[in-house]
């Protein structure tokens, strides 16, 4: 009998309870437009402020420059003004007002894999979290790009009487496609949420995926003349080795260095190891001569590729297209090298001239 009693009060009270139910809805509707409304309009006030201030850095840029070269300004004060000024740019881009200034364009890569959808996060820690996932990856596919082909070169010689069978290459071809796919997305992401990555690296992983995609269409030839026939395919497997040990030292090495120019102010807090950043004293010495040789055996490789469909050994459009990538990717990472370490040697010398002037005074 109670809890029949108690069943008909709440049936006479329901909609009483629904009523009030839809009006807080209602109240806290209105709640979150009144917020959201006036987050809008602060948001726009510190949009247009880091837009002015950021404006403002590059006009002082280009007056110091102009005043030095007019020798109207003395050079010491004139690399204090510019060191404040790099300081005051590293604060603006890498903090959370950051997220108020204009971002990357998102360009055609993204939008044909994800739609138009904004990749852009707002929030400092929500980048860093996809700058994180972006060094886990590339640690992980490091290692494997030692072991897979290292395996299909010992199965070879040890279990495949010195001839590769079609389908375990082209599953390794399959992971390249996947791997440098998985790399180009993270790199756009990272670009687009202010990184400082080198379009030519992004470029580099779109040349590595069409030739993994054109790679999966070559016929890998068996018997008779087997190790002459798959000279290149051997060739590859063999740097793609170097590559894994060259990916290793990099990311050991040189985000060692990144962390350390990103406590100095130096570098932002989402700018990633670069393929051919060096790192730190000392460690040109061992990563450039790999870094050349690795670029060197890339051509090499691509050479032979080119050379054995020439001669007519394996005479397949899929030979000279990946050849021909190959070359090409091996010029373009050499000149990005050498660019690179040409700007950091001419950094050094400022820096000397900057520390000399200092011990004068």
């Amino acid at each position: 009998m109670g809890d029949r009693a108690t069943l008909e009060q709440s049936a006479g009270n329901i909609d009483e309870q629904v009523i009030g139910v839809l009006e807080q809805v209602k109240e806290l509707q209105d709640a979150a437009s009144s917020h959201i409304s006036r987050t809008s309009i602060e948001e726009q006030s510190l949009r247009q402020r880091a837009l002015s201030l950021d404006s403002n850095i590059r006009r002082l840029r280009s007056l110091i420059d102009s005043l030095l070269c007019k020798k109207v300004l003395d050079p010491k004060l004139a690399d204090k003004l510019d060191e404040d000024l790099q300081r005051a740019r590293c604060i603006l881009v890498d903090g959370d007002a950051s997220s108020f200034l204009p971002g990357s364009a998102q360009g055609g890569f993204l939008r044909m894999f994800l739609g138009p959808i904004n990749v852009r996060a707002t929030r400092k820690d929500v980048q860093l979290k996809v700058k994180e996932e972006y060094n886990s990856y590339r640690d992980r596919t490091a290692l494997l790009f030692l072991l897979f082909p290292s395996t299909l070169l010992i199965l070879r010689s040890w279990i495949w009487d010195g001839c590769l069978p079609a389908f375990p290459v082209q599953l390794y071809q399959a992971w390249l496609l996947f791997l440098y796919t998985g790399l180009a997305l993270r790199e756009n992401i990272l670009r687009v949420n202010g990184s400082d990555i080198r379009p030519w690296w992004i470029y580099h992983h779109y040349c590595a995926m069409i030739m993994a995609l054109v790679s999966l269409t070559w016929e890998i030839k068996g018997q008779p003349n087997c190790a002459q026939k798959q000279r290149g395919v051997q060739l590859f497997l063999q740097w793609a080795m170097m590559q894994g040990v060259a990916m290793l030292l990099q990311n050991r090495y040189q985000r060692q260095r990144l962390y350390t120019r990103i406590a100095l102010g130096k570098a932002k807090r989402m700018d990633v190891v670069w393929g051919e950043t060096a790192g730190v004293h000392g460690q040109l010495w061992l990563l450039c001569p790999i870094l050349f040789t690795l670029q060197g055996f890339e051509a090499y490789v691509g050479l032979q590729l080119l050379k054995t469909a020439f001669v007519g050994v394996v005479s397949e459009w899929q030979v000279v297209f990946c050849g021909f990538l190959l070359v090409l990717m091996a010029v373009g990472n050499f000149a990005n090298t050498v660019q690179t370490l040409m700007a950091k040697s001419r950094f050094k010398a400022k820096m000397k001239r900057s520390k000399s002037k200092q011990e004068l005074n």
